[in-house]
């Protein structure tokens, strides 16, 4: 699931405020970017290293896969760093270069049809668990089931008490919301008419003395917003979530009809479209700025790495992904040339992990950096679920191994001090690597847009970058190798801040493994100093024709 936040909350009315404002402090432009202690603000070094380390370099570009809700290609700050399959004519309706995907120019999307039809909204994972039960245990008296079936039956009734009531809540919210917008507009127009006026300022509103009840109360309700610069179309942004709830909680919604795949076969690899930007390509847009958006184009933003070409792979609807796109999502980034993969999505519940595992694995067979979200539940996740993860499923009585390519990623606030940590990040010191600029991070945006937006979906990127950028650098460091160095090369922070999802402190040592922040400057001196341990098989792979690739893919997924 899209889980990323345009803006914190502040409450009026009881009231979240849906727009993009984060306080009257703001953000440093280019922040994320910015040196610690050079400019004052927790960024990762970028413009220091390039200035200091990598002036007049040379480099390799380095592929990086953004498995997300779709990317815009033809965005003026993305159209010159975006991968080109160069085995591909554009728009002849042949796979010319036999990778089992048609006119995948700019990368691929697993949740369309080749009619160009795409699912825009998709259910919780929660719901279609709960809606795949429900089929089976719906009328069962349970004393009548196997003891397997009673755990199975169990866990059923679960998900049905977490669906239903999370769907009661937002179908009483948007009741609730649709009222409370229509009472502002009638408010709004009886004051109107008792000043006289087609606009209404807050000295207007100071000015009235009539004790009459409606205007005392019209008074009330617009005056709470009309002070904070707000009006009706404030209520639309929590409209439109309470409505995206009661999709995403209604067992009975299910889209999938329109890719046309065979769902229960978790293995089928060949369907979708070639149309990467989708219906919904904020998310991701976002996400593949924040990477590589042209450094020296005087346009927009700067991303991270200036040596990246961003493969567009779209998997995530608005609302939970389904483990097989994921998979293939993966498959697909590995077998085109992808070195790293952001994956700024996940969900509290997994439908088929084997087949994520599986996809994982071979990344990590081939040699592919993964770089996750944490997530955005201000939670522990050593406690938690939050999948994809690196954790591989437990088969009998074996220990559950972990991926040695993956690294999982928190979020950061631009705020020194105890706001360090970003209020609405996972943490874990076991599951949670490192923390990486998230909050107010301006990046690019559909249609040759430019927004801030913030959540562990954009301190993701950011490590993808710097990964990016190493890897560029120092092609012959492997992808564990680059995580290593991440992970030593960060800047440690042994002070107290609030927990995020809590008003307790805590050291921020402990919400991670590392205890740090990453950092571009610090990573690319340590990796100057490591000695690559490139495999041979992985050298290979790279080198290999196209048809000898997907003769291997084909292997390997059965």
């Amino acid at each position: 699931m899209k889980r990323f936040i345009l803006g914190s909350f502040i409450v009026f009315l009881s009231l979240p405020v849906w727009t993009s404002a984060q306080s009257a402090k703001k953000a440093p432009e280019n922040w994320f970017n910015l040196d610690w202690k050079q400019d004052g603000v927790p960024g990762v070094s970028t413009e220091r290293a390039y200035k200091n380390l990598l002036a007049g370099k040379s480099a390799t570009p380095v592929i990086v896969a953004v498995i997300d809700g779709g990317v815009d290609p033809m965005h003026e700050d993305l159209d010159d760093v975006m991968w080109v399959n160069p085995g591909e004519i554009p728009d002849n309706g042949i796979d010319d270069d036999q990778n089992g995907y048609v006119d995948d120019i700019y990368g691929w999307n697993f949740i369309g049809n080749p009619n160009g039809e795409n699912v825009g909204s998709d259910a919780l994972e929660v719901t279609r668990l709960f809606a795949h039960y429900d089929k089976k245990f719906k009328n069962v008296d349970p004393t009548t089931l196997s003891k397997k079936e009673r755990k199975q039956y169990d866990y059923y009734k679960n998900l049905g008490t977490t669906v239903n009531e999370a769907l009661e809540k937002a179908e009483k919210n948007l009741t609730y919301y649709t009222e409370l917008k229509q009472s502002f507009i009638e408010s709004e127009a009886l004051l109107k008419k008792h000043l006289g006026t087609e606009t209404l300022t807050m000295e207007q509103l100071n000015a009235i003395t009539s004790e009459e009840e409606d205007i005392v109360n019209a008074v009330g309700i617009v005056g709470k917003l009309l002070e904070n610069g707000l009006d009706a179309s404030y209520f639309d942004g929590a409209l439109g979530y309470f409505e995206g709830q009661t999709k995403y909680y209604d067992p009975t919604f299910d889209p999938r009809d329109i890719v046309g795949d065979n769902y229960a076969d978790s293995r089928e690899w060949k369907y979708g479209n070639n149309d990467i930007k989708g219906p919904e390509a904020f998310h991701g847009t976002h996400v593949a700025g924040i990477i590589g958006a042209e450094r020296n184009n005087d346009l927009g933003i700067k991303g991270v790495s200036d040596h990246v070409l961003i493969m567009g792979v779209r998997v995530v609807p608005d609302g939970d992904e389904r483990d097989k796109d994921v998979a293939n999502g993966i498959r697909y980034a590995v077998d085109n040339g992808a070195s790293v993969i952001n994956m700024s999505f996940g969900k509290s519940y997994a439908w088929d992990k084997k087949v994520v595992d599986d996809a994982v694995k071979y990344a990590e067979k081939h040699d592919v950096l993964l770089v996750h979200a944490a997530g955005n539940d201000g939670s522990n996740t050593d406690i938690a679920n939050n999948f994809p993860s690196d954790k591989f499923e437990r088969r009998g009585w074996f220990s559950r191994k972990m991926a040695k390519n993956w690294i999982e990623v928190g979020a950061l606030n631009w705020q020194e001090g105890e706001k360090l940590a970003a209020p609405f990040s996972n943490y874990g010191k076991d599951n949670v690597d490192l923390f990486a600029p998230g909050m107010a991070i301006h990046s690019t945006t559909p249609d040759n847009g430019y927004q801030d937006a913030q959540g562990t979906s954009m301190a993701s990127p950011v490590v993808a970058g710097v990964a990016a950028l190493v890897r560029a650098h120092y092609p012959d460091l492997t992808a564990v190798q680059v995580k290593q160095i991440l992970m030593k090369s960060v800047v440690p922070v042994n002070e107290e801040v609030i927990k995020p999802g809590s008003k307790d402190k805590i050291n921020f040592s402990e919400l991670s493994v590392s205890g740090g922040v990453i950092n571009v400057y610090n990573a690319l001196e340590l990796a100057s100093k490591t000695k690559g341990k490139k495999s041979p098989k992985s050298a290979k792979w790279k080198s290999e024709g196209k048809a000898a690739q997907v003769a291997k893919a084909e292997r390997d997924r059965v």
